[in-house]
């Protein structure tokens, strides 16, 4: 089921519900340049025992551009998907922008989560002036030079992407991403930085990392891993988008994870 909410700002955010109406809750989270659609083998995976939310983070897909853009504004988006639907409690998967989105949520919004699963995501992604001159340069020459690219970033060299349906269909998703919703996003992230938090977040958290992950990489994961009490780490043999890339064991380990709490 599609539905569009609104968030705290009035704005619209496009939402999936899939699976058992009852069962407990899985949200999902995309990366930066992708949508929904991402998570298309887990949701195939999990909707037989979850009820199973995704969603177009906001500037990505269906859902709305919205200038102003922060951490905090993604987090509470997730929040907001929450409220609109009456959940009171979830877990969460979100992977690289939707994995520090989790960060933001274990710290600050820990009351509605029963855990946080960390993938391909850093306390600080980057630096502040890779992503500002990568705002501009979206914003004012669209995507197009880096969908050239984005694969070397996305998949490792051991995986055929080119002859995978959703490998595909995510790069696509990167050409249809708004320039400005990708220019806010990026902006957002170029002010993002939880390492002095991290020793905050309390729930059971999952980190999973990508062993050949050029962007956040594994360092990034075990720091991440020793500042968080709660956490467990995972090292996948995939690059950035661990999940396309390894699916049936990116499934395996979340299943196993969520399972025991």
């Amino acid at each position: 089921m599609m539905i569009n909410i609104h968030n705290r700002q009035g704005h619209q955010l496009a939402v999936q519900v899939q699976g058992l109406k009852d069962a407990p809750v899985i949200v999902f989270s995309n990366s930066l340049g992708t949508d929904h659609e991402m998570w298309q083998a887990q949701v195939a995976a999990f909707t037989a025992q979850y009820q199973v939310v995704t969603y177009d983070t906001r500037g990505h897909g269906a859902s709305a551009v919205i200038a102003a853009t922060t951490l905090a504004n993604l987090a509470e988006d997730v929040v907001d998907v929450l409220d609109a639907l009456n959940i009171e409690k979830a877990h969460f998967c979100g992977i690289s922008m939707g994995g520090i989105t989790g960060l933001y949520l274990a710290i600050h919004h820990a009351d509605r989560f029963l855990s946080v699963t960390i993938a391909n995501a850093a306390a600080k992604i980057g630096t502040a002036e890779a992503w500002n001159s990568r705002a501009e340069s979206v914003a004012q020459q669209g995507l197009a030079e880096l969908v050239k690219t984005t694969h070397t970033r996305w998949f490792s060299e051991y995986f055929d992407y080119a002859h995978d349906v959703l490998a595909q269909k995510t790069i696509q998703s990167l050409a249809l991403t708004p320039s400005q919703g990708y220019a806010n996003a990026c902006r957002a992230l170029a002010d993002a930085d939880l390492r002095d938090q991290l020793n905050q977040i309390q729930i059971p958290t999952l980190i999973i990392a990508g062993q050949f992950d050029p962007v956040t990489t594994v360092q990034d994961a075990e720091f991440m891993h020793q500042s968080i009490e709660n956490s467990q780490l995972e090292v996948l043999a995939a690059s950035h988008l661990s999940n396309i890339e390894q699916p049936q064991v990116f499934n395996q380990t979340l299943s196993k994870f969520i399972q025991k709490i």
